[in-house]
């Protein structure tokens, strides 16, 4: 029981992952950045990512959790032509895996696993003589 609802899991998340990512992976574009320390509108430095796209440059946060970007570093930003300004540092970690989609899976996956527990933990003794009598029909192998 605990492998099928892991395994249905897995499959439900890896193509919600697939299928959520703003910048969009299918119609995105991939290119080159230069990490840069900038100031922002609160006068705090941040990294944020440069990149050119013809004769226009574009600097978007590259800010996320457990992530530290060095000044002149290269990384690929992913991006659409529609709206490049809303582009993200394409990496695993802050692209394909956000911490709140990470602990928001695994609570999910938690919960869903004592919730098949509860249900079949404590059988009735209606439900229990029920399936010692049980018997299967002998069935022709051929109909």
């Amino acid at each position: 029981m605990y492998k099928s609802i892991a395994v249905l899991f897995l499959v439900v998340l890896a193509t919600y992952i697939l299928f959520s990512r703003q910048p969009d992976y299918f119609d995105g574009e991939i290119t080159d950045a230069t990490i840069h320390w900038m100031k922002d509108s609160t006068q705090n430095n941040i990294p944020k990512a440069v990149f050119s796209i013809g004769k226009k440059q574009y600097a978007v946060d590259a800010r996320y959790v457990l992530r530290n970007l060095p000044e002149g570093k290269q990384v690929q930003v992913i991006y659409e032509m529609a709206n490049p300004e809303k582009a993200a540092v394409y990496s695993f970690w802050g692209y394909w895996i956000t911490w709140s989609e990470l602990i928001g899976s695994i609570a999910l996956l938690v919960v869903t696993m004592e919730a098949a527990k509860a249900i079949t933990k404590n059988p009735t003794a209606e439900a229990l003589l029920e399936q010692m009598e049980y018997k299967p029909e002998k069935k022709r192998r051929y109909d």
